[in-house]
């Protein structure tokens, strides 16, 4: 649940144009247990599938997920997995380019593809009689991709296009990055999904066909069927197709440097013309739901929640409408990740009050959070707005295949997504103030400013300390 609650960041491609967008959350047609009724299986060559049905709308939701995403990309190489996730509709000897987009297109449905950290996916909706067409596409690309020069070079430019409009020209991207890659010293979280700019441009055919190897296989695959469908007609077509393609043995190793144990508080600074709201970024180095696996993951999401959830959480209640030292507050927690996480707290000044100020009346009001903020009403509040907003998004078809999709993919199994509801009710006041006390210390910390320049013509300033 962690990711449809507080966001993983990903990125779209170019084409087609329908946007994938953000998942909501959970299931509809549930199970005496509380979640939908959800098959898995695997087929003979390990691909494994997951069937949510959903019987209210002729309609399916048809997914495929890579167990791999950018921390996964070779050293040297950032943004490859991203730059396949384009070049993956570039078309096979079966079906060349454009082949599939348009019969999506003709068949009414939408199709996208996204890529994170740790997975990439490509999606379809459609009428669900033609659920066995666009598993066929899908799997002639999982084993088929023709790539030469002339697409390559071509989709590497809309790739290093695509970087300077969403980071090139926007400090607060700029900001974003420079915390990540100062939060993660050593591991590839500090890495941008879309990749570093001069090692974008290096990439060729040979490093994307090799990638594809390694990772493009059908035991390194997941996938999910959402819709009005039956787990037996599922089954029948992705043997039908999926099942076709060959297997090149063990699931490939995900070869990736443990962060070490952070030891001092960091600072970053990027000041801009363009920047018209200052803001002040504060990250803390977490575990996740996998590296967490005793529930401190469910202890940091409602942690999040109490602190900056919203307009009634401790952070806006003290800055904002208090002390009117800002007119925003808020934290979020990214748990759903292989490797040790993110957890962040921002705020964005009134008019008058400067980011040090304001910065240290956030250390005031963390300080005094597990004393203060933590009572049993606010905690109850907090349960009830995850558990209600997962509960109220799950009328997204296409939630349930993210849901199960992205929790599988990082390692997280069907049974630990149905008990998520009751993973957080079961979080006391006692283990949000250990988890507050543990892991909210200023040596785990990379506090950012974003600043607006007087000089409409000065460079972009970043500084470190």
């Amino acid at each position: 649940m962690h990711l449809f609650r507080h966001g993983t960041p990903t990125f779209f491609p170019q084409t087609p144009s329908v946007s994938a967008g953000r998942a909501d959350a959970a299931p509809h047609g549930r199970s005496e247990a509380g979640g939908p009724a959800v098959t898995g299986f695997s087929l003979d060559n390990g691909l494994d599938v997951i069937v949510v049905p959903d019987h209210r709308a002729p309609v399916v939701t048809h997914m495929i997920w890579y167990r791999n995403g950018s921390a996964d990309d070779p050293i040297g190489q950032s943004g490859i997995a991203h730059f396949l996730e384009h070049l993956m509709f570039k078309g096979t000897e079966k079906h060349p380019v454009g082949a599939f987009s348009k019969a999506v297109s003709g068949l009414g449905g939408q199709e996208n593809a996204f890529t994170s950290y740790d997975y990439t996916a490509y999606f379809q909706r459609v009428a669900r009689d033609h659920l066995g067409t666009m598993m066929a596409f899908e799997a002639d690309r999982m084993s088929g991709l023709v790539l030469d020069d002339a697409v390559v070079a071509p989709e590497r430019d809309v790739v290093l296009e695509e970087r300077r409009m969403r980071v090139e020209t926007d400090p607060s991207a700029q900001l974003s990055e420079a915390m990540a890659a100062s939060l993660f010293v050593h591991h590839p979280y500090g890495i941008p999904i879309i990749g570093w700019m001069h090692e974008i441009e290096g990439l060729n055919r040979e490093h994307a066909l090799a990638y594809y190897k390694r990772f493009y296989t059908p035991e390194n695959a997941i996938l999910v069927v959402a819709g009005d469908v039956t787990p037996e007609e599922v089954r029948r077509q992705a043997e039908a197709t999926y099942g076709q393609v060959a297997p090149q043995g063990a699931r490939p190793e995900r070869r990736r440097p443990r962060e070490p144990e952070p030891r001092a508080m960091r600072r970053l600074a990027v000041a801009d013309p363009k920047v018209e709201q200052p803001t002040l970024q504060r990250l803390y180095l977490t575990p996740s739901c996998i590296t967490a696996r005793d529930g401190g993951c469910h202890d940091l999401e409602l942690l999040a929640e109490v602190l900056g959830g919203g307009s009634t959480s401790y952070l806006y209640r003290k800055l904002v409408l208090e002390q009117g030292l800002a007119v925003n507050a808020g934290a979020w927690y990214m748990g759903s990740a292989i490797d040790d996480t993110r957890f962040s707290v921002y705020a964005v000044p009134a008019e008058g009050v400067g980011l040090e100020q304001l910065e240290e009346a956030v250390d005031r009001v963390l300080r005094r959070a597990p004393a203060e903020a933590l009572g049993a009403e606010a905690i109850e509040r907090a349960k009830t707005r995850l558990v209600a907003e997962t509960v109220y998004s799950s009328d997204s078809q296409s939630s349930l295949a993210r849901i199960y999709g992205s929790a599988l993919a990082i390692g997280e199994t069907v049974e630990e997504v149905r008990r998520w509801p009751t993973d957080i009710e079961a979080v006391t006041k006692d283990r949000l103030s250990a988890a507050s006390e543990r892991w909210l210390t200023p040596a785990r910390s990379v506090t950012g400013y974003l600043t607006k320049t007087k000089d409409a013509d000065a460079p972009v300033a970043i500084a470190a300390e």
